[in-house]
């Protein structure tokens, strides 16, 4: 019995010596070491031995298993640590190759341009506030003294789901619900950006659906020279401190007296050139005093308050400010144009 165990102890351990594979290495621990193993088979003829041998005999039997077992947790780790190597050999990178550069997205030049308003207009003490895209035609027209049958209708051309119902054409709906909620009580001071929608022809100058912003203030002894100078604050943080506005006499049903706002043109300080037309300015909003009729159907006392409002578009904002030519370009998501404007460049 003591010679076979050393037989199946030199035996193991020339085959573990020998294999080159884990799972044929798991084989041999089943085969040597399991309960159906040789030497199990072995110890099952111990009832034979006397009293003395038997001690002698289960003691040699757990130096073979703990032989075997050794060999094969030394040969474990081996195969082990050669799989490793043979795994990183196989999958090396050549750390000098060019990487391949990651694709990032940045912010597109309209909500550049819309954050960078909405930012002065923060610091100016102005609220951010906005409205639905699907509005009434009480908000959008008949708020803003804008009845229907009235003539000015005709200067939005209006894409509408029922009679009622319709795509904004402006944001001043917007102005319209904010102070309709104050309930006759000022202090009002928004911005409203956002969608507006109109029936146009698209071209390098107009689109069917465009970005607008508007501004609103309504308080006590509120005047024209409060507009004008918010104006210029906005003009010259946008365009350049060297830039001057000037304001023409217009019309807009919901403000009055109305005027036009124009900048002097960058491109040719003011002399005359082609951007501009030859005339030194360029027209980039329009505003006014807030109509005593929208004060009042918003329930505000015109006798005590009021207020000015100016309206823009980002787009044409972003035309002058970045030299843009076509509209459209702001819409069409070809990444060459919108890579001109990344952070990361």
């Amino acid at each position: 019995m003591q010679e076979r165990l050393k037989e199946l102890q030199t035996e193991a351990l020339e085959k573990i010596s020998q294999t080159s594979d884990l799972k044929e290495l798991n084989d041999i621990r089943v085969s040597y070491l399991g309960k159906k193993g040789p030497i199990t088979e072995v110890l099952k003829g111990m009832g034979k031995l006397s009293a003395e041998e038997r001690p002698k005999m289960g003691a040699l039997a757990n130096e073979v298993r703990d032989a075997i077992a050794a060999g094969i947790e030394e040969k474990q780790k081996h195969l082990e640590e050669a799989a490793v190597q043979e795994k990183l050999a196989l999958e090396k990178i050549d750390v000098t190759l060019p990487g391949r550069p990651i694709k990032t997205g940045n912010h597109h030049p309209l909500t550049r341009i819309i954050e960078e308003i909405e930012d002065l207009f923060i610091g100016m003490g102005y609220t951010v506030a906005e409205g639905p895209e699907v509005e009434k035609d009480y908000y959008n027209f008949e708020a803003l003294n804008l009845p229907k049958g009235h003539p000015a209708r005709d200067m939005q051309d209006s894409f509408y789901i029922t009679e009622e119902i319709l795509l904004r054409t402006h944001t001043s709906p917007v102005q319209a619900r904010t102070m309709e909620k104050h309930e006759g009580k000022g202090p009002v001071k928004i911005i409203c950006p956002g969608k507006v929608y109109r029936r146009d022809n698209d071209d390098a100058t107009h689109s069917h659906q465009f970005m607008q912003i508007e501004g609103l203030v309504v308080d006590e002894n509120i005047r024209m020279t409060d507009l004008k100078g918010t104006l210029e604050v906005f003009a010259k943080k946008m365009f350049g401190e060297d830039r001057e506005i000037r304001l023409r006499p217009s019309f807009f049903p919901f403000t009055e007296p109305s005027v036009e706002m124009d900048i002097s043109c960058k491109i040719c300080s003011g002399k005359g050139c082609s951007v501009c037309k030859g005339t030194g300015w360029i027209e980039i909003l329009g505003a006014g005093m807030v109509h005593p009729n929208v004060l009042e159907m918003a329930g505000f006392d015109s006798k005590k308050y009021t207020g000015f409002a100016f309206g823009m578009g980002p787009e044409r904002i972003a035309m002058l400010k970045y030299g843009v030519d076509d509209i459209r370009h702001f819409y069409t998501n070809d990444v060459r144009f919108l890579k001109q404007f990344s952070i990361h460049e």
